[in-house]
């Protein structure tokens, strides 16, 4: 009925803090001012914001999360809209017309949301374990080499 609000919350709150942690990386030097980027990546300079001194940027990696909520909350909300449980009138939720059916709604946000909430960071948090790994290996796989 509405378990798309979870992962749309956390989109939010992540969406934040990623432009927090982006603005203090560019007070540091760690990655580019946005009219000094490389065109060739979408989110900078690949030589600027992949170095050997930093190693990915956190700000990339929370895109990375930001990403994965925003299009996993969209394709449900489409979802929802599909099936009819959320309509383009108040009170938008079609399961808060009727006061027997706030319940289930309540219910189902409190565990399926939380539970897709909970299971797309656990798949970001791996999928970073492995890009931080990948690149410690080809940094010292550079270092045999020079």
């Amino acid at each position: 009925m509405a378990c798309f609000l979870v992962p749309t919350a956390e989109a939010i709150v992540m969406t934040a803090v990623k432009k927090h942690v982006e603005k203090k990386e560019r007070a540091a030097g760690i990655i580019p001012e946005k009219d000094k980027m490389n065109i060739d990546s979408a989110e900078g300079g690949t030589d600027a914001t992949l170095n050997a001194k930093t190693g990915i940027p956190w700000s990339r990696k929370l895109g990375w999360l930001t990403k994965m909520l925003w299009g996993g909350a969209l394709l449900l909300c489409i979802e929802h809209i599909w099936h009819g449980e959320v309509v383009p009138w108040p009170p938008f939720l079609t399961a808060m017309s009727t006061p027997g059916d706030v319940g289930p709604m309540l219910h189902e946000i409190a565990t399926f949301g939380t539970t897709m909430a909970v299971f797309v960071t656990a798949v970001w948090f791996v999928m970073v374990m492995v890009a931080d790994h990948k690149y410690a290996k080809t940094i010292s796989e550079a270092d045999i080499k020079a």
